[in-house]
C-alpha cells in the first residue's frame, strides 16, 4: 500500500496537481491539508478510481482522504474540545490501518491566543496518541504537523528562533509522542540525515537554494513500526524529486514522505538535496518502507 501526504494550499487552485499526480503515481491513499473550501470535488476524484472523505471550512483548513481501497470514517473531530469547530482532522480505517490526517495549528505569532490554541490542540492529541496505543489497530499518524522536531530539519534554526514552528513548547511535545513509542517514519529511516525539507518560503529563492524546514511527518505506531523488522541500507540511483514544487502556482510544501507496503523503496522526502539517497529493504510480515514522489 502506498500512502502519501500533501499540504495542498487549496484544492481549487492546485486540483490539476493533485489530478496529474495521482494518474502518474497512482497510490493506494494520499492525505491532502490546507483545503481552503467549504466542498470538496469527490467527483474529480471518484473519475480517477478515488473514494474520498472530507472535513471542510470556508476559506481555511480542512482535510481529506482519497484512496482507492473503501474508507470507514471513524471520526472528524478531534476530542477534548466540543467548541473546536475547525476542520483539522479526520481518522479513517483503510484495509485494518487506522489512519489519521491532520492539519496541526500554525500558532504564530508566539505568545498569542493562536499559539495557546496549537500547544492546547497538541495536548489533545496526545490524548488521542494515548488511547491509540490501547488498541491492537496499526495506526498512522500523518499530515501537516506545523512542527520543526530538531535542528537538523532546518535550513538555519536561527532564522525560525522566534516562530511557533521551532518552540521548544511544541518540539517537546513532538517528542513526547516519539517517547510514548511512535515513530517518526522518515527519521527512522534516515537517522542524521540533512538538508530533507517539506517546505519553503515563496521568497528569497528558497526553494532553488534548498532553505526549508521539514514540517509534515508520518507517525507509525508502535504496533505499526514493530513489523518494520531488520533494515538493510543499500545505494539507489534514482533521483529525488522536486517536480510537484516547480509546477506553475506550487503549494509552498511540496509532497512529503510516502508509505509504500509491498516495497523495498526508500528515497526520503521529496526535498533531499542530494541526487541520489540510501534506499531501505525492510523485512516485516506487511512490509514498509518510506519514499518519496519523483
Amino acid at each position: 500500500m502506498l500512502i502519501a501526504s500533501w499540504n495542498v494550499n487549496s484544492i481549487r487552485a492546485r486540483i490539476d496537481h493533485v489530478r496529474t499526480w495521482l494518474a502518474t503515481r497512482n497510490p493506494d491513499v494520499l492525505l491532502l491539508q490546507e483545503l481552503k473550501a467549504t466542498e470538496f470535488p469527490l467527483e474529480l476524484f471518484s473519475e480517477l478510481g478515488y473514494s474520498s472523505a472530507a472535513v471542510t471550512q470556508k476559506a481555511y483548513n480542512g482535510v481529506a482522504v482519497l484512496s482507492r481501497h473503501p474508507i470507514e470514517v471513524v471520526c472528524s473531530t478531534l476530542i477534548g474540545d466540543d467548541t473546536d469547530s475547525h476542520a483539522r482532522f479526520l481518522e479513517v480505517m483503510i484495509r485494518d490501518i487506522r489512519i489519521a490526517n491532520i492539519y496541526l495549528p500554525n500558532g504564530n505569532p508566539v505568545g498569542s491566543e493562536n499559539f495557546l490554541y496549537k500547544l492546547g490542540w497538541m495536548d489533545r492529541l496526545q490524548q488521542q496518541l494515548q488511547r491509540w496505543l490501547q488498541s491492537e489497530i496499526p495506526t498512522l499518524v500523518g499530515g501537516d504537523f506545523n512542527v520543526i522536531p530538531e535542528d537538523i530539519d532546518c535550513h538555519k534554526p536561527a532564522s525560525w528562533a522566534h516562530d511557533a514552528l521551532f518552540q521548544p513548547e511544541a518540539r517537546t511535545r513532538y517528542r513526547s509522542w516519539l517517547a510514548m513509542g511512535y515513530v517518526d517514519a522518515f527519521r527512522f529511516l534516515h537517522p542524521g540525515e540533512g538538508g530533507c525539507f517539506t517546505f519553503w518560503d515563496y521568497f528569497r529563492k528558497s526553494f532553488e537554494h534548498n532553505r526549508g524546514i521539514r514540517i509534515d511527518h508520518l507517525l507509525l505506531s508502535p504496533s505499526l513500526a514493530k513489523k518494520t523488522g531488520e533494515l538493510r541500507g543499500r545505494q539507489s540511483t534514482t533521483s529525488v524529486g522536486k517536480a510537484v514544487r516547480s509546477y506553475a502556482y506550487p503549494s509552498s510544501p511540496t509532497r512529503v514522505t510516502v508509505l509504500r507496503s509491498n516495497s523495498a523503496r526508500c528515497l526520503g522526502p521529496s526535498t533531499c538535496s542530494q541526487p541520489a539517497i540510501r534506499s531501505i529493504a525492510l523485512h516485516i510480515p506487511l512490509p514498509i518502507a518510506v519514499w518519496s514522489p519523483s
